[in-house]
């Protein structure tokens, strides 16, 4: 039987109150806050810091394939699951894919890594979901919409079972988004809910719960994708379900995900599974997919994993829309375009992407670059390559007001740190408030899009305080 063996989530530091977002347009707002994703953040980074979680107390060369699924994929025509493995470290021998086009990917990806799985082709394949979906300003699309990621990893031997997948096709126009749009389109939401949504979302469901032999009582959670919390509630109702036993879609904290929304869900429900639950799990787009989760063992905590709750916990709320604003590059201005070179982004890959160091096989010194000549004892080409820490301390640090050719009234600081295990790192810090930043305190690595020198996205990593901690 295929099971979940390990799962994962990430939500962007970032909040913005759908207040503020009302108040910058004098139109109606809805409860709550969404979830922003910082400007150096997209759909590729946010997967990484999901997989990391899902991989914590995983070694990365058992994995046999990686899954992406995504709406909102930087490159048009380059695969992105290719860039998240190799920021994962993992196997070059294994099978990536993307997912894409469909908020429904996710769960269309977990099918096809159960699939592989079944046949044998595969005998741990992670699956990760992200999405950072562009809105159209002064519409209410800026206050549904929320960024975030989720991961799965299914092998074999998993502590969570997963069967009974049933799915539905479904040709009813809305949400879209043509190649050359750059927002999201919608029809008229009430023909989109009720003969798309939840004429597919019902019938999925009810066709696990039968060909598996279960009722609405035999559910402990109902994990279930939805755009808004009335069509949540409603589809519960029309499944025989209780309110107590349906997972929060964290529309009010976070906004709609999108794709993820059904993995981050499913994370924070199996947070609190116990063995014997039943999850019942269904997730909607151009039709729908369904499934069913036993949870034979609870899952083991592993040491510096995070929940989905101390990401909820850990945030920073932006102070105004003008913010955000900048945060979505939505005010057009000129801007530094910085140089770069795609051979030299591929030769240096292991090192940016992956990141390893060398050490001194003489003195044991761990450095980063890679250099030839060791800067501790001088000794030449005796180095070994090895995987750094993402974990570290702040050695010294500059607050820099001058940032691609423009000064900046918010500086950024300039981080040197010590990172665990040894090894001295020069780097950018993010997700922070640069008074706070003060020599000694704990830090970590989170893969960031530096920028599009080239015309390619250029990844690497930036620090950041960490979360939780």
């Amino acid at each position: 039987m295929v099971g979940i063996a390990s799962y994962g989530a990430y939500i962007p530091l970032y909040r913005l109150s759908r207040q503020e977002m009302s108040q910058a347009w004098g139109i109606p707002g809805i409860p709550g806050e969404r979830a922003v994703a910082n400007a150096d953040e997209d759909s590729i980074t946010m997967g990484v810091a999901a997989g990391l979680e899902c991989l914590a107390g995983v070694d990365p060369a058992s994995v046999d394939a990686l899954y992406f699924a995504t709406t909102t994929a930087p490159y048009a025509e380059k695969q992105s699951a290719s860039v998240i493995a190799a920021a994962l470290d993992l196997r070059p021998d294994i099978f990536t894919a993307d997912f894409t086009d469909s908020l429904r990917s996710a769960t269309v990806a977990l099918r096809a890594a159960h699939d592989a799985l079944e046949s044998g082709s595969a005998k741990s394949v992670l699956v990760v979901a992200a999405d950072n979906r562009p809105a159209e300003p002064e519409t209410m699309w800026e206050q549904i919409l929320g960024d975030g990621a989720g991961a799965v990893l299914l092998s074999k031997d998993g502590a969570a079972t997963v069967r009974g997948f049933q799915s539905v096709t479904s040709e009813v126009i809305g949400p879209w988004r043509r190649s050359a749009d750059r927002y999201v389109r919608a029809f008229e939401p009430r023909v989109e809910t009720q003969y798309g949504y939840m004429a597919s979302m019902v019938t999925a469901a009810k066709a696990v719960a039968e060909k598996e032999g279960v009722g609405p009582k035999d559910i402990a959670k109902a994990v279930l994708s939805a755009g808004d919390p009335r069509s949540h509630g409603t589809l519960a109702r029309q499944l025989g379900l209780e309110m107590p036993q349906l997972q929060d879609t964290g529309f009010l904290l976070l906004g709609n995900t999108g794709t993820p929304q059904v993995l981050m869900m499913l994370a924070a429900a199996l947070d609190t599974a116990k063995a014997g639950d039943r999850l019942l799990v269904a997730n909607y787009g151009d039709g729908a997919d369904a499934f069913l989760v036993e949870v034979s063992d609870g899952f083991s905590a592993v040491p510096g994993k995070r929940t989905l709750q101390t990401y909820l916990l850990t945030k920073r709320m932006l102070p105004n829309y003008s913010a955000y604003a900048g945060f979505r590059h939505l005010m057009e201005r000129e801007r530094y375009v910085p140089k770069s070179s795609p051979v030299i982004y591929w030769r240096d890959s292991k090192m940016e992407l992956a990141l390893y160091g060398a050490r001194c096989r003489k003195c044991g010194t761990v450095q980063y670059p890679p250099p030839r000549v060791c800067v501790e004892c001088a000794t030449k080409d005796e180095l070994d390559s090895v995987k750094l820490a993402r974990k570290g301390t702040v050695f010294t640090f500059t607050l820099d007001h001058l940032v691609g050719g423009a000064y900046l009234n918010i500086p950024v600081p300039r981080v040197v740190a010590d990172l665990e295990g040894g090894g001295r790192i020069f780097l950018e810090m993010t997700d922070c408030d640069p008074t706070e930043v003060k020599i000694g305190m704990l830090v970590e690595l989170t893969l960031r899009c530096l920028h599009e020198g080239a015309a390619f996205h250029n990844y690497y990593w930036k620090c950041q305080p960490i979360r939780g901690g």
